[in-house]
């Protein structure tokens, strides 16, 4: 005899479709794999990240230091990653989750503001073709209300306005939104470093972009980070706190972010023909500015000569509070400097002390000179005095600094580019130092110069006067 009451039970049981379109409406990753399921695999969990730092972002889970939620996400990421791809996808995702949701669009041109738009509209206007597929209106309720769905601008039903794309410098009049999002808003190198064009999209942005903003309003810039008066890089200085950086090179010095797309040969390749600054740029996620720069690429090592004459370092203390602390290790071969490691922080000195201990152990440093200037010379003594107490022996030596910071940096970068030799691999290990030495202008006002000037003073002390002819 067959129990009625179990049977029923088992007739209202949520299918495998429902359960999925369940999974996709609380996940913008289930959500992406339903609509995309051969491009959102488990072979690309770069982007799971993506989903998920969005998700949060949405969600109000993206959370500071003091556990307040960031409004404001930069994302930086390789071409051809499916950063847009997901951008669109986790528009639709939050239209469908709260249908008032109101989204403003910017790219560099109206026609490709104008396909993010579209792509939106069009995920959400999908028709089934195969009963067994999940489609859009399987998961949310919201619909494109009809009559109001052109290209650029549209309305979900029931609602007044949802969405706009727009080119940069394009009219938003009228228009608020509760995410903002700007998704390529450089078009390419030549608009990079062209401080006019520059200074126009920084100034749409200030007066017209985020006056669109509403109250509580999450706001997103994903693009190329091309140089420090790119619009990211202004936006993140005007507020350092109030923005999470998601950045993912194409290459972080060990593996490929996606070998599917970008393997490894394809990579070398590129940085063997391209140009270096605009690969660092586009795949390594480093911002360099190519316009009166000091240094040029330096050379490399893969492998450090064995039987090198000393280990030596030089050290330069933060001079202020924004300043970085910086350390580099180095081995002296054949009249050069091979160097081995570096130390470019802004912790505070009871902090930097011990990495300073630990650089020096690490790297068996013989001789180190550290500039007195600032409270160099409490550090330099500090350092002495734990070496010590670890029975490690190293000649800790501190000095006066009194020459013209500016002028030795300018005077020695021939010196210090010819001399000076880095890991293959530095631009990944220290991008950090990487970025403010390679960023160094010649001319004009540079934000931290404690880079070159750390790499400057080891110069100054271990390459010798013979060797260089120059001293």
């Amino acid at each position: 005899m067959i129990n009625s009451k179990n049977s029923q039970a088992r007739l209202n049981l949520p299918t495998h479709n429902e359960i999925r379109a369940e999974q996709a409406r609380r996940s913008l990753w289930k959500f992406c794999q339903i609509l995309s399921p051969d491009y959102y695999t488990d072979n690309k969990p770069y982007l799971k990240i993506i989903c998920d730092t969005l998700q949060n972002l949405y969600e109000g889970k993206l959370l500071k230091p003091d556990g307040t939620p960031f409004r404001n996400l930069n994302i930086e990421i390789p071409p051809r990653h499916g950063k847009s791809r997901t951008l669109t996808n986790f528009s639709a995702w939050i239209l469908g989750k709260d249908n008032t949701n109101k989204i403003i669009t910017a790219s560099y041109n109206d026609d490709l503001a104008q396909d993010f738009s579209r792509f939106t509209r069009d995920i959400i206007s999908e028709e089934k073709i195969n009963q067994n597929d999940i489609i859009y209106s399987d998961i949310f309720t919201a619909r494109i209300k009809q009559g109001d769905a052109a290209a650029h601008k549209w309305a979900l039903e029931g609602q007044f306005f949802n969405y706009k794309g727009t080119g940069i410098q394009g009219s938003l009049t009228g228009k608020g939104a509760s995410c903002c999002i700007i998704d390529d808003a450089i078009k390419d190198a030549e608009t990079a470093y062209n401080e006019n064009a520059l200074e126009k999209i920084w100034l749409w942005y200030t007066g017209t972009f985020l006056s669109r903003s509403e109250q509580g309003a999450i706001s997103i810039i994903c693009m190329t980070p091309w140089c420090k008066l790119d619009l990211s890089a202004r936006a993140i200085a005007a507020e350092p706190d109030n923005w999470y950086t998601l950045s993912m090179p194409a290459f972080d010095g060990e593996r490929m972010l996606c070998d599917s797309v970008l393997d490894r040969a394809s990579y070398d390749r590129l940085k063997k023909i391209g140009d270096e600054k605009i690969i660092a740029a586009n795949y390594d996620m480093v911002r360099i500015d190519v316009k009166g720069s000091l240094y040029r690429e330096f050379e490399t090592y893969s492998v450090l000569l064995e039987d090198t004459e000393g280990n030596v370092g030089y050290t330069d203390t933060a001079d202020e509070g924004q300043d970085y602390l910086c350390s580099i290790q180095a081995r002296q071969k054949e009249g050069k400097l091979y160097i081995t490691d570096i130390l470019y922080s802004q912790e505070p000195q009871e902090v930097t002390e011990e990495l300073q201990v630990q650089s020096i152990m690490r790297n068996k440093t013989y001789n180190i000179m550290i500039e007195s200037n600032n409270g160099g010379r409490a550090f330099a003594r500090n350092v002495q005095r734990i070496l010590s107490e670890r029975k490690y022996s190293c000649s800790v030596e501190w000095f006066h600094q009194s020459e013209n910071k500016n002028s030795r940096i300018l005077t020695n970068a021939p010196v210090v580019q010819q001399y000076v030799v880095f890991p293959a691999d530095w631009k990944y290990r220290w991008p950090d130092f990487y970025a403010a030495l390679m960023g160094y202008q010649r001319e004009g006002k540079n934000k931290h110069d404690d880079a070159p000037d750390c790499l400057t003073g080891l110069t100054e002390k271990f390459i010798s006067e013979d060797s260089c002819g120059c001293y």
